[in-house]
């Protein structure tokens, strides 16, 4: 998937690209219009709407792979880190932080707060382990095929399968989130929607590179997303059956967002020796996540 160079297709994949653009840009006005229409308590449609942004975020980072095959390392790596900054900075501050004062809430002290807070992140990261290593697969830079040979090998397969199940816990904190009516639902929601843009696009990059057509890869990588309002509205719902789930799901979205980066997304981010880069673009994806739960907590 990995290259140095970028090579631009014609004026019809330009063409192909403002297309796909339009289509989303109509299919949101859509899925807007349909909310309005859908009779939600207001937790769960915050849950929903929340869901949607990530999951157009994914499809928005697919959409250049109509125009190029393949990205510089470097700003691969890059993204990656930004990709790492942002969600170290939604599980501290979006996940841990309003987990341990949701806590305290329902008459927990410190320690007891801390305690459940700590369960549920370890709790949260020893399931999604365990679904690591259901899906377990190399990394991207080691699955590209031959570009003229039409067969996907199985490979590739199973690291789009690895990437939709990483996508679970980030709809899982969204949906956590808005159910327990957070005041920093929608600051996650938007920094998780930046984060996913990266993925989307590693999706369809990777398989364009093995051969399927640019628009079939695109296709692939947008609906790669879906899964986040799906995990978004049942953890919307499962928050609101008891007041101790708020603190524990937090923790578990957070646990399990924490060995996504640590074990795949920072690694990735330096296995080409673009460290500085990689570091880079993390402080910047923390700083920025960390502004906007301010702004918009």
């Amino acid at each position: 998937m990995r290259s140095d160079s970028l090579s631009v297709s014609s004026g019809r994949m330009s063409r192909l690209t403002l297309g796909a653009l339009l289509l989303l840009i109509g299919m949101a006005a859509l899925v807007g219009t349909a909310l309005a229409w859908i009779d939600l308590d207001p937790p769960m449609m915050r849950a929903l709407e929340g869901g949607a942004i990530c999951a157009l975020g994914t499809a928005l980072g697919a959409v250049p792979v109509l125009v190029i095959r393949s990205m510089p390392v470097a700003i691969a790596d890059c993204l990656l880190g930004f990709g790492a900054g942002v969600m170290l900075a939604a599980t501290a501050f979006s996940l841990v932080m309003p987990g341990i004062d949701a806590a305290q809430s329902i008459g927990l002290g410190r320690w007891g707060a801390g305690g459940l807070i700590s369960f549920g992140i370890m709790f949260g990261a020893f399931c999604l382990f365990l679904l690591d290593r259901k899906v377990s697969a190399p990394g991207p830079e080691l699955l590209v095929g031959d570009p003229a040979h039409p067969h996907i090998p199985a490979r590739i397969w199973v690291f789009v399968i690895a990437i939709v199940a990483h996508n679970i816990p980030e709809g899982m904190a969204v949906g956590v989130s808005a159910g327990g009516a957070m005041p920093d639902a929608n600051s996650l929601a938007m920094g998780i929607a930046l984060q996913d843009v990266p993925e989307g696009l590693v999706i369809a990059l990777v398989l364009a590179g093995a051969g399927m057509s640019r628009f079939k890869a695109f296709l692939i990588g947008a609906a790669s997303g879906l899964v986040e309002p799906v995990a978004a509205v049942l953890c919307a719902w499962l928050v609101r059956l008891g007041e101790v789930l708020l603190p524990l799901g937090l923790a578990f979205a957070a646990g399990a967002m924490l060995l996504v980066v640590t074990q795949e997304i920072i690694p990735e981010s330096r296995a080409n020796g673009h460290h500085r880069l990689a570091s880079a673009g993390l402080c910047v994806g923390f700083c920025l996540m960390m502004l906007m739960d301010t702004a918009l907590g």
